[in-house]
């Protein structure tokens, strides 16, 4: 895949079934997730792409829902959750035998990229996200790609032969969680999650999009792909199940006057008028100039 993303695996045995998380996969990578020999009537997956990619497409079509939870976690009976953990849903998979004897299931997306592909294309992904002219996100190198990447290794003080570390992803995703001097960033001053969402206008259709998850402490870039004319940007602080924060009865968040859609889960709209009679929901948005680099950072009241 072209996205860092985090995985939870869940094993079935004898009408018990446990989960363990989270193991982080780079593009084009492997990562061993169970030592020993499988044994287990049903194993099942879950997987998330880190906050950085915002409302990045992970779809999950299982029908298994499990327990996790928001950090590292081994939970051994998970279909009945506790206090902090959430349910998600998990897809059942059936992993491939190799030669070596051992067991592999492939994470994959519609692209059907190869391993160089992926790497490219999750190498361009991150650029763009950091405020750097990669795009089209495809997994094709050319001049475009290439000036971007040399921009990126400059300003990080990073040798050309960088992205063959083991450890490039990280540098990227540590870049894109600071304050940039371009574009529009957020950030998250609050001890809550804070799931943010922003509206393009390129003149022609004002396009809403979210939901962007932002950690305590962190900072996140959204996609401002092209060169909108105006940008709106809507937060909010939300506890562990997902509802909003209130402080003094009301709701924490950060916005502005102009009202646009949005809805519960990931979405990307494209069309603002009556936003109620098509089973959205409407937030006030604040109208930002990111022209020349805005940070928006979120505190307590």
């Amino acid at each position: 895949m072209s996205y860092v993303v985090e995985a939870a695996i869940g094993l079935e045995d004898k009408g018990t079934t446990a989960t363990r998380g989270w193991f982080r996969i780079d593009p084009a990578q492997c990562r061993v997730v169970l030592q020993g020999q499988l044994s287990a009537d049903r194993v099942l997956l879950h997987a998330r792409a880190l906050p950085v990619y915002g409302a990045s497409p992970m779809p999950q079509s299982g029908t298994d829902n499990l327990c996790v939870a928001t950090d590292n976690f081994t939970i051994a009976a998970a279909r009945q959750c506790r206090g902090g953990q959430l349910t998600a849903p998990f897809t059942e998979i059936k992993p491939s035998q190799t030669d070596d004897g051992n067991m592999v299931a492939y994470l994959a997306e519609d692209s059907e990229y190869d391993d160089e592909q992926a790497k490219l294309a999750a190498i361009q992904r991150l650029l763009v996200i950091a405020g750097y002219d990669a795009a089209p996100i495809d997994g094709v190198d050319g001049p475009k790609t290439q000036g971007a990447l040399s921009s990126f290794l400059k300003s990080q003080g990073l040798s050309a032969d960088a992205p063959g570390s083991a450890d490039f992803f990280t540098t990227m995703i540590a870049k894109v969680q600071t304050p940039s001097a371009t574009g529009l960033t957020w950030c998250n001053d609050t001890p809550h999650k804070v799931m943010a969402a922003v509206a393009i206008d390129d003149g022609k259709a004002v396009v809403s999009r979210g939901w962007y998850r932002i950690e305590p402490g962190k900072c996140l870039h959204p996609d401002l792909a092209g060169q909108p004319k105006r940008v709106f940007s809507f937060a909010e602080a939300v506890d562990a199940a997902g509802k909003a924060i209130r402080v003094n009865d009301k709701p924490l968040n950060w916005g502005g006057p102009t009202l646009l859609c949005t809805r519960d889960s990931k979405f990307e709209i494209n069309e603002q008028g009556d936003c109620a009679s098509r089973g959205l929901s409407a937030a006030g948005f604040a109208t930002i100039d990111a022209s020349a680099g805005k940070t928006l950072r979120f505190g307590m009241p």
